[in-house]
Formats: structure tokens, C-alpha cells, sequence
């Protein structure tokens, strides 16, 4: 009865915050772009947080503290997926589809969407690697990364984190996983499991 109820309130909480579609709508569109052509377009990301900041700002309560909200989840967005991006281990859409996410979230929520991205890119990882035969690669590809950052940290150089195309494992399109893990969050919360 309890799991019917957060179901219940689950469905009058998409009916009556748009913004919750509408960032719904633009993951499925980014997961779709991603899948397909490994990018995810730049319309997309801005549309969606120039949407999410006008959104929150006009239906607030206190519209300079909505809009600082709603800002700060889009600056801390971007700012986690960042250091990702200068080691080259993931993609400018990536970043920019998180920091589109925190405007929609806000500060306090974005940390979890992010923590949640990371579980399911991990996830999808790992199995990305296994189905291809290449787990063992993959495993020894990070582990040379992490001391190849750690050296060049202690060296005073510019870590990097690319590898070279015949060890790569293949290319996994994480813009899906932002997607699943950020739907994930918002649904389990919503569902009182988050």
C-alpha cells in the first residue's frame, strides 16, 4: 500500500512540476544523441538550462535566492564534471548535460545526481568492459591512469589521462549515464528512497 501511495504521489508530482519533465525530456533527447553520434548537442544543454534558471526564477517564492539556486547547481555541475574533461576522459557534452542537470536540481540536489551518474557510470563501465572481453584491459588502463596522475602530480606536469587508441576498450557514452543516474535520483527521492 505504502509503494502505491509514493507511486501515486510520484505521477501528481510530474503533473504538477513541468520542470521535472521537461529535464526528464531532455535526458531521454541527450541519452538518444549520445547513443547515437557520441555528442550531445549544444541547443540542448544551454536550452535546457537557460529553461531551468527562468523556470525556477519566475515561479519562486524569493526569486534571487531561486535564481542562486538554481546557478549554483548549474556552477557546481559543471565544476565536478570538469577535471574529468582536462584529463580527457570524458566529453565537453558531458560536462555541460551535468551543469544543465544542477540548474534544474539546484545546489543541494545536484551533488547526489552527480554521485548517482558516477554509480551508474561505473556500473555501466564494468559491464561495458565485460561484454567486449576487455575487462582485464580496462582494469589495467585505469590502474596505469591513477599512476600516471599521481607521478605527474609529484613530477609538477599536467597529468593525462588519454590512452592510446589500441588500448582503449572502446568509447562509452556517458551521457547516458548522467541520464539514468540523474532520473534515478530524482525518482527514488521522489519514491522516499533517496
Amino acid at each position: 500500500m505504502q509503494e502505491f501511495h509514493a507511486l501515486l504521489e510520484l505521477l501528481a508530482m510530474l503533473a504538477t512540476d513541468p520542470r521535472i519533465v521537461v529535464l526528464f525530456v531532455l535526458l531521454v533527447v541527450a541519452s538518444v544523441s549520445d547513443y547515437r553520434t557520441y555528442r550531445i548537442p549544444n541547443w540542448l544543454t544551454f536550452g535546457g538550462a537557460i529553461f531551468a534558471l527562468v523556470y525556477k526564477t519566475v515561479i519562486a517564492v524569493s526569486p534571487p535566492e531561486a535564481f542562486l539556486q538554481a546557478f549554483g547547481g548549474l556552477f557546481l555541475g559543471f565544476l565536478i564534471m570538469l577535471p574529468a574533461y582536462a584529463l580527457g576522459v570524458m566529453g565537453a557534452g558531458d560536462v555541460k548535460l551535468m551543469a544543465m542537470v544542477g540548474a534544474f536540481l539546484g545546489v543541494h540536489e545536484t551533488l547526489q545526481a552527480v554521485l548517482f551518474a558516477f554509480i551508474v557510470g561505473g556500473i555501466a563501465a564494468l559491464g561495458f568492459a565485460f561484454l567486449r572481453g576487455k575487462l582485464g584491459c580496462m582494469l589495467r588502463n585505469a590502474k596505469a591512469a591513477v599512476f600516471g596522475m599521481v607521478a605527474s602530480t609529484f613530477a609538477g606536469f599536467r597529468p593525462n589521462a588519454r590512452i592510446e587508441a589500441g588500448q582503449s576498450i572502446g568509447k562509452l557514452p556517458y551521457g547516458i549515464c548522467i541520464s539514468v543516474g540523474t532520473m534515478g535520483y530524482v525518482l527514488g527521492r521522489q519514491l522516499g528512497y533517496a
